[in-house]
């Protein structure tokens, strides 16, 4: 072999069965959930044309896209001298079309604007695919990773935000992991930068309260002067900044503050609505408003969330919000829609930190027949047929090797039962089948194999 030992590009990754069998579990839970609401799937394919993608990530993001070459002779065309100025972003635009989509949410607006005519609105549409993004790779960043989206598109009712709230609690119920979801508004957020007139000091705003556990209320303050806030600015915030008591008082203090901003008394509205609506339905995990939640702001113009997994400690596991205007970047305006993206990987990890894969969800093989020759082979054949009829996931061992081979082999795969007939059960039948978790063993017929097996 030498050196040439295979390997794949930095920031991806292989999926072996049993990875496989947890991410499946993960997507099959969210799928049928969002089915459960009424949500559709759809998948749009891995490159867009270059068109679809340029300056809709901003040019941060123009730079992570990977961009394909045309095929064939992919330098027709292009001049000597245009090859030797070296400019590479003129020339990508002419060696490439074509891209691998960044997010689902730009292919999703091009999706929507393409099918406008087939299109029931409201669209409940879910997607779940790779994306890829030109990123340097570290822990937990890959250039290659699956997100998990789900959005209406076509609706300013807050029963959607409601439903989604739904949606995430019943997900992380089914996994069996306790949650916080945080819920703020970007109009409140607005709102307040209009009531202390610093409409370009709001992240700075979210970022020093989010620093109020750690550092107390004198450090945020003097963090706030460090940004460059007047004093009078300052004192306005307080209230904000100490925010304290219930969701419906946290809402009372807040609308207080923004009596006098129309947008931002629009924003606890919208707050409110969703908590009261959510009420009446009941959620197995808390919900908690936070305005120190400022995800997306350029994107996002009504509800944002977030949720965090409480018994590990792990980012945002799941994120979204409310959006004006998907679909204009297309040139057809006025489309709002709310989504939301579950963090796959990380609630792998999250997951596997607090051991939640439920044992049928990640086993294989269920019953191994060994294999002894032809003879043999050929009795068992018939109850391989019935084991599998009966939803057992049941293998025949292909080859006439020494039985201590099979045996390993199954507990390898951890196979929890082994069947094997030599002349004597032959004779007489019947088949031994043998418990490979407690190692009893005893003689059973065709029948009363499957019934044990499936017990």
């Amino acid at each position: 072999m030498g050196n040439n030992k295979p390997s794949i590009p930095k920031g991806t990754r292989d999926f072996g069965p049993e990875e496989m069998a947890k991410r499946n579990y993960i997507f099959n839970t969210i799928r049928d959930v969002y089915a459960l609401y009424g949500f559709q799937q759809i998948e749009t394919p891995a490159m867009e044309t270059l068109h679809t993608l340029l300056g809709k990530y901003g040019d941060e993001g123009d730079k992570l896209l990977f961009k394909v070459l045309n095929s064939g002779d992919y330098l027709k065309g292009i001049s000597d001298e245009e090859l030797q100025s070296r400019d590479t972003l003129r020339l990508q635009t002419k060696l490439c079309e074509k891209g691998l989509r960044y997010d689902l949410t730009v292919p999703f607006a091009r999706y929507v604007v393409m099918h406008r005519d087939e299109l029931q609105l409201p669209f409940k549409r879910y997607q779940i695919q790779p994306v890829w993004r030109a990123d340097r790779p570290q822990k937990g960043r890959y250039r290659e990773f699956y997100q998990c989206d789900a959005d209406v598109v076509g609706s300013d009712s807050l029963l959607n935000e409601v439903e989604l709230m739904q949606i995430v609690d019943t997900v992380f119920t089914r996994f069996g992991v306790r949650i916080c979801i945080k819920i703020n508004n970007r109009k409140i957020l607005t709102g307040i930068a209009e009531v202390i007139g610093e409409a370009d000091k709001i992240v700075d705003i979210t970022v020093a309260i989010d620093k109020l556990d750690k550092i107390g209320l004198e450090k945020v303050n003097e963090e706030l002067r460090e940004d460059g806030l007047p004093e009078e600015a300052i004192d306005k915030l307080q209230p904000i900044i100490s925010l304290q008591g219930t969701n419906d008082e946290k809402l009372d203090t807040i609308a207080e503050v923004l009596k006098t901003s129309e947008i931002g008394l629009k924003g606890v509205e919208e707050c409110r609505y969703i908590l009261n609506m959510l009420k009446q339905t009941g959620l197995n995990n808390e919900i908690e408003l936070d305005l120190t939640l400022a995800r997306g702001l350029n994107y996002y113009t009504g509800a944002i969330f977030e949720v965090k997994a409480l018994d590990t400690p792990m980012g945002s596991i799941t994120g979204g919000g409310r959006y004006d205007n998907l679909t204009g970047i297309f040139g057809m305006p006025g489309l709002s829609g709310v989504g939301i993206s579950f963090g796959a990987d990380r609630i792998y990890d999250v997951l596997n930190a607090l051991d939640l894969y439920p044992k049928e969800a990640v086993n294989g093989t269920q019953l191994l027949f060994i294999n002894f020759g032809d003879k043999e082979t050929a009795y068992c054949m018939p109850v391989v047929a019935k084991a599998r009829k009966a939803g057992i996931r049941t293998e025949m061992y292909p080859d006439k090797v020494k039985m201590k081979k099979q045996m390993n082999y199954a507990n390898a795969k951890h196979i929890a039962f082994v069947a094997l007939a030599g002349d004597d059960e032959i004779a007489q039948g019947k088949l031994t089948l043998k418990n490979m978790v407690t190692g009893e063993q005893h003689l059973v017929s065709p029948d009363e194999l499957v019934g044990e097996v499936l017990r």
